[in-house]
């Protein structure tokens, strides 16, 4: 739940980036990568050397007043640890912050000058702690600081960054390293000794929309060891007095060095259940993919014993950022390194269901965020269920309960839980575009990509339906023909036109909006690419019919019938043609949105899984690699990361399914430990030629990795022609070895070696024929 990390005033949204912001403040919780709003940052401290004239008043209290540039070059981060060095002509010039953390706990080391820069002003650090978030959404928020210890105990109601309601944080901070000299309350610029305590409200007269700078601060005497101060902040969503309780438990000693290495265990646990023979693969190669892997494990967030909104002996996950982006990778990634803590989600999410009705789509800071798409909490619990995970943890009944919720009732406000049109999803099989819904609230748009994605939703419903668990039948034949409901937005003639529609793309047939009378609309299959009006297609009222995303790319979202898609795009020639229009047509696809991590490998469904392989080569390291843009659009909460490492070990999953597609790892070899079974799952490259001559992200062009087609493979010793794994060889162990070459070659080609699909069916315009189906 801690997180340190400096604040600062430019691009914020995970409180700090490598661009010129100045940094305001040092802060205990952040959400990394999530982009739109900044999130938490509740808390921050600020140090200063002194004051000028030894006059607390002319010290610096608001953020504004405090931002301060860094010295360039002082950046140090690495797990568990970050650190800066303050730079600008003020009181806060050559201060070196250190951080560190334990669960609940930030602690941090400043390092003062022996003599300020600053003129009138004497070696006497002044700490302050300001009753501010990063996104200045506080409501209210109460301080008091103690007068002869320097402790601070304050709270503050804030709002989510994406979602609806608010919630009250706490922290508890105390020094250690210098005698304190005095103390007292700021508000705005001014300080005071009198009172040790504040309180303040919203503006209710004036309804201002500034958040007035409020908070405490602690003076000390000269350090008497190494100019040193430590600073140690609990935080928790209970109390106060809970924050001081879990700082004292869990740092008791102030011990920077021990905290530290405790937090360096922790993450070499996390991390060293991979292991990897570089093959001479780059340095910049290498910091990608670890880079990935540490980003996925940053979110979702263990809250257990800090939810105050019920009483559960159930774990409690925050920070799901959202569901929407993090069901394509993160979690795949999770269950793959850690089974435990993937375990302990999921029944946080059952447990969610349990006290507020509904599975999340998206949550943070104890409220419920914003649904952008489908009921996608329903795709991570049949991911879980389907790779056979050890799970007797699991309450089963009542996931199930709560996915069948999501597929037959709609809530009343169903733009934070739930779907909504589901009405028009039952009767006419396909959200309409200007759907008459009086059953709940939502913004009525996004009504191709909804469509797609509750198609989607179902398909993993029924997948449960069929399990020995629950064993319906009746469920399943009824889930398995909703899915099929992507093929009601297909209108076969829609072309599709480039410059302004003076050059026709040579594709026919797009998703496009439907009304209720089963008439179509139109949008642009361009429209919400960055080929045309990209940013159109947020959550907003006016957010159009698909979401981040054109047409284009939604044309190419059935996961779970890709047999049919293909038929329906005119069989696996046409459909690789067009896929590869897709990925090679300059700004029709964005990378950064996650939609289109599937259809990177989409060509494993039609025999050309080597295709897949060459196409990642192309996106990593041209879009992922190890320059400040390095990371395309934001990290959405390690979605990145996960995407960049799944890839570059060679088995990126279809989530929701047992499916996960075979490349080549970017690596000789990669080998991954079950922490659950202690078995070892091993990928390993035979005439592997990675080197250290790829392609840069300079744009240079060496020698290296001409070899990422596979030409035949073996598992444990046995031909393997499956272009596909099953989760059981994670959990089973075993050896993959893949014998690579530099051209295409017939493996995994052949229809019984694709990944599975619903059976073909026969299709028709304005509807589907069943015939044949079998759940």
């Amino acid at each position: 739940m801690a997180k340190a990390v400096a604040d600062v005033d430019l691009e914020n949204q995970g409180g700090f980036a490598s661009n010129n912001g100045n940094i305001t403040g040092f802060s205990h919780m952040h959400d990394s990568g999530t982009g739109g709003s900044p999130s938490l940052g509740n808390f921050p401290l600020f140090a200063q050397t002194g004051c000028p004239d030894d006059d607390i008043n002319n010290c610096r209290y608001t953020q504004i007043d405090r931002a301060t540039p860094r010295i360039n070059g002082t950046v140090k981060a690495s797990p568990g640890y970050f650190a800066v060095t303050l730079g600008g002509n003020g009181t806060s010039n050559n201060i070196t912050a250190e951080m560190t953390v334990s669960n609940r706990t930030a602690l941090y080391r400043f390092t003062f000058p022996s003599a300020p820069a600053t003129a009138n002003t004497t070696l006497s650090p002044l700490i302050l702690a300001d009753l501010i978030d990063l996104p200045l959404t506080r409501s209210n928020g109460t301080v008091t600081v103690d007068g002869s210890t320097g402790r601070m105990m304050g709270s503050g109601t804030f709002d989510p960054s994406f979602g609806v309601g608010d919630y009250r944080a706490y922290f508890c901070a105390d020094y250690q390293g210098a005698p304190v000299r005095d103390s007292g309350v700021f508000i705005n610029n001014r300080a005071g000794t009198e009172p040790k305590n504040l309180t303040v409200y919203p503006d209710g007269v004036n309804n201002s929309p500034e958040i007035l700078p409020a908070g405490a601060w602690v003076r000390f005497e000269a350090p008497t060891n190494a100019n040193q101060i430590l600073a140690r902040v609990g935080v928790s969503f209970i109390s106060a007095d809970q924050a001081c309780s879990n700082a004292e438990r869990e740092i008791p000693d102030f011990d920077f060095e021990n905290t530290h290495q405790t937090a360096r265990s922790a993450w070499q646990d996390a991390l060293g259940v991979i292991s990897i023979v570089p093959g001479g693969a780059s340095r910049e190669l290498q910091t990608v993919f670890w880079s990935g892997v540490y980003r996925n494990f940053i979110s979702p967030q263990d809250y257990t014993g800090e939810n105050p909104l019920w009483e559960s002996d159930e774990p409690y996950y925050d920070s799901y950022y959202c569901i929407w982006d993090s069901f394509r990778s993160i979690h795949s990634l999770i269950s793959l390194l850690d089974p435990h803590s993937q375990t302990l989600m999921m029944r946080s999410l059952i447990d969610i269901y349990r006290h507020e009705g509904w599975l999340p789509d998206c949550r943070m800071s104890l409220c419920k965020g914003f649904t952008q798409g489908g009921s996608n909490a329903d795709i991570l619990l049949s991911d879980f269920y389907t790779k056979n995970i050890s799970t007797p943890s699991i309450d089963w009944a009542t996931a199930y309960e709560a996915m069948v919720k999501d597929a037959e009732e709609e809530p009343p406000i169903w733009s934070v839980e739930g779907r909504g049109g589901l009405t028009s999803w039952k009767n006419l099989g396909y959200i309409p575009a200007d759907d008459f819904d009086p059953l709940g609230v939502g913004p009525f748009t996004r009504s191709v990509s909804r469509t797609v994605e509750y198609a989607y939703n179902d398909y993993c419903i029924s997948l449960l339906s069929q399990s020995p668990l629950v064993n319906n039948q009746d469920d399943a034949s009824k889930y398995i023909a909703r899915s099929m409901n992507w093929y009601n937005l297909w209108q076969p003639s829609q072309n599709s036109s480039l410059a302004n529609g003076t050059i026709d793309t040579g594709f026919t047939g797009f998703f496009q909006p439907r009304y209720l009378n089963g008439t179509f609309g139109f949008q642009d299959p361009l429209f919400c690419s960055p080929l045309m009006n990209f940013t159109s297609c947020y959550l907003n009222p006016d957010g159009h019919e698909t979401y981040e995303g054109s047409s284009w790319l939604y044309t190419f979202f059935a996961p779970h019938d890709m047999a049919n898609l293909i038929a329906t795009l005119g069989g696996d020639d046409q459909f690789v043609a067009r896929l590869n229009y897709l990925h090679e047509t300059p700004d029709l696809l964005y990378v950064g949105d996650e939609q289109s991590f599937l259809t990177i490998y989409l060509y494993h469904y039609a025999g050309r899984p080597g295709l897949s392989a060459q196409r990642i080569h192309t996106y990593i390291p041209s879009q992922f690699n190890t320059t400040v843009v390095g990371i395309p659009g934001n990290d959405d909460s390690g979605a990145m990361g996960s995407f960049a490492a799944l890839s570059m070990m060679g088995i990126f999953p279809n989530p929701g399914q047992d499916v996960y597609f075979i490349t080549p790892p970017f690596f000789e070899e990669v080998s991954i430990r079950n922490k659950l079974t202690g078995n070892v799952a091993t990928i390993r490259c035979v005439n592997f030629d990675g080197g250290t001559g790829y392609p840069g992200s300079n744009g240079t062009e060496q020698a290296g990795y001409r070899n990422v087609f596979i030409q035949n493979a073996t598992m444990d010793g046995q031909v393997y022609s499956r272009n596909w794994l099953q989760h059981s060889f994670f959990n089973d162990g075993g050896v993959l070895e893949l014998t690579l070459g530099a051209e295409e070659s017939s493996w995994g080609t052949a229809v019984e070696d694709r990944p599975p699909s619903l059976p073909l069916r026969e299709m028709r315009q304005g509807g589907m024929l069943y015939d044949g189906v079998q759940a």
